[in-house]
């Protein structure tokens, strides 16, 4: 390749045209969504590239209203996720942790001392109670992940879905003068979060 074609090529959205940025839109990537509404601001309001992008920020901030809100279940799986993770460690191997809650929730007879004198054989002894919720959990999560796919191959939108179809509902129908197409792809595509 020669100076004058590396010199030539784009180096971020904004300087694609508008083929290579339908392609990238077409591909998923957020910021050739973005640029394509950029554009369409520009030519709907008859504005420059510059001066667009004050009302492509408004946008962006009226998409990702409530979004605090909307993800809190996200959050919250997080959350919970993190924390029995962490948390079935010591319940299962820590001998302090496991004497603890079995004197408080379990009651089970506590195996003899020179049977508990290390971590593998403290799991051993708190495996015979640990087993059955554990296994009941990820049972549980097994069988809401068969749903969900289940809820996929139907043509259903599970929560996510749903989500995205109303954020794009949202900005579309609060700026309909520009083209619902580009003004929901931007939105579906946007982070949830700041």
């Amino acid at each position: 390749p020669s100076l004058e074609l590396a010199k030539a090529m784009p180096r971020d959205f904004c300087d694609m045209s508008n083929d290579a940025l339908c392609i990238y839109a077409a591909q998923g990537h957020h910021e050739a969504h973005r640029e394509r509404l950029l554009r369409e601001i520009m030519n709907v309001d008859k504005i420059g590239w510059t001066k667009a992008h004050d009302k492509l920020n408004e946008m962006e901030a009226a998409n990702k209203k409530m979004m605090f809100l909307a993800t809190m279940p996200y959050k919250t799986g997080v959350s919970i996720a993190v924390i029995s993770a962490v948390g079935s460690l010591p319940m299962v191997f820590d001998l302090t942790t496991a004497l603890w809650f079995n004197e408080y929730f379990v009651t089970a007879d506590v195996a003899e001392p020179e049977d508990l004198e290390t971590w593998l054989e403290v799991g051993a002894w708190t495996w015979s109670w640990m087993e059955p919720p554990l296994g009941h959990i990820s049972f549980f999560l097994l069988c809401l992940q068969f749903g969900r796919n289940q809820m996929l191959n139907l043509g259903l939108k599970p929560y996510t879905g749903r989500l995205q179809a109303f954020r794009a509902k949202r900005l579309g129908q609060k700026y309909s003068k520009y083209s619902e197409l580009i003004v929901t792809d931007f939105a579906i595509s946007a982070e949830w979060h700041s």
